[in-house]
């Protein structure tokens, strides 16, 4: 199965080539379709190959992979940033608490390094970060979308900026008017928040809910989070029971009130979005469209272009 997906998105980038050939660019903020063709056009073949590689090893990276690109693009803008290491004199985002447990750098590590073997100086850590997510959602069985390129590193990371990272503790109102003031809308909202699809919440980011009775919450699940925050704030619990399937069961758990944080279970909760949730737990389909057109607006965030950013030798430093 997994085979036959690669031959599916490899036709589909012969494709995205095709157009940018003819003439039909993708141009967002200064970025394009076919953006290394000339310069690398290996790069995105590479990443893929790095991606599938580590998934194949530990499947529950595909998660990490999408959260990066969530926690890089929403504080300096889809600029790598959260992929530099601190120095003596600046503290960066990584280690920040809400980013240390973040997982993938040594995958976007592998790939950089056999793009600058094969084309030195020309594909961005952005860019890599951008297409490592996209390649991770499919092969977790989720959508295939479009993404140009171009993105430039950025050349801030600091610790102070991770503060603007939307808290699990948010609810529906306060999410959507965080979203909403980079250009997210509503529907942009409940759909990124799908991503949770895959992966795991720490029991620190929830044990919150147990201290006092929710009866947003089911009570059998209320008592299998507790069972899980016996064993300590990092015990970790899924947020859905196929935790490396990339598909609509998380708001089948919305619905069940068992959603695992309360930024989750919100927006089953809040008319404002429980229409939302309802469509996408019946419809698939739809879930995957709005997920796509959610991440690609995602990838472009606040991108940098030209002199406001570099190409880094290394990801984790800066020239």
């Amino acid at each position: 199965m997994k085979n036959n997906k690669m031959v599916s998105v490899n036709l589909l980038r012969v494709i995205m080539l095709v157009h940018a050939i003819i003439g039909l660019p993708y141009n967002v903020r200064g970025l394009s379709m076919g953006y290394y063709m000339m310069s690398c056009p290996m790069a995105e073949q590479i990443v893929q190959n790095s991606v599938d590689n580590a998934l194949r090893a530990d499947p529950t990276l595909a998660a990490g992979l999408i959260r990066m690109l969530f926690h890089d693009c929403f504080i300096e803008g889809c600029d790598a940033s959260i992929l530099l290491d601190s120095t003596k004199d600046n503290t960066a985002e990584k280690d920040s608490p809400a980013n240390l447990s973040l997982r993938g750098y040594e995958i976007v590590d592998d790939a950089k390094a056999e793009i600058e073997n094969t084309c030195p100086g020309v594909v961005s850590c952005a860019d890599i970060i951008a297409m490592a997510a996209r390649d991770a959602v499919f092969w977790a069985g989720g959508p295939y979308y479009q993404i140009a390129n171009g993105r430039f590193d950025g050349k801030r990371s600091k610790i102070e900026d991770t503060r603007n990272l939307p808290s699990p503790f948010l609810n529906a109102s306060q999410l959507i008017q965080t979203f909403g003031q980079r250009g997210f809308s509503v529907r942009d909202v409940v759909a990124l928040s799908g991503a949770h699809t895959l992966g795991v919440a720490r029991c620190s980011s929830f044990k919150d809910r147990l201290t006092t009775p929710d009866s947003t919450m089911d009570s059998s699940f209320a008592k299998t989070l507790s069972r899980t925050c016996s064993a300590g704030d990092n015990t970790e619990q899924p947020f859905d029971a196929t935790r490396n399937d990339f598909d609509n069961a998380y708001f089948n758990a919305l619905q069940r009130k068992s959603g695992v944080l309360f930024s989750d279970q919100t927006l089953f909760n809040s008319p404002m979005t429980r229409n939302l949730v309802n469509g996408y737990a019946f419809n698939q389909a739809m879930f995957f469209f709005h997920f796509q057109q959610a991440m690609q607006k995602m990838s472009n965030l606040n991108v940098k272009i030209g002199s406001q950013g570099e190409v880094r030798q290394n990801c984790r430093s800066l020239n």
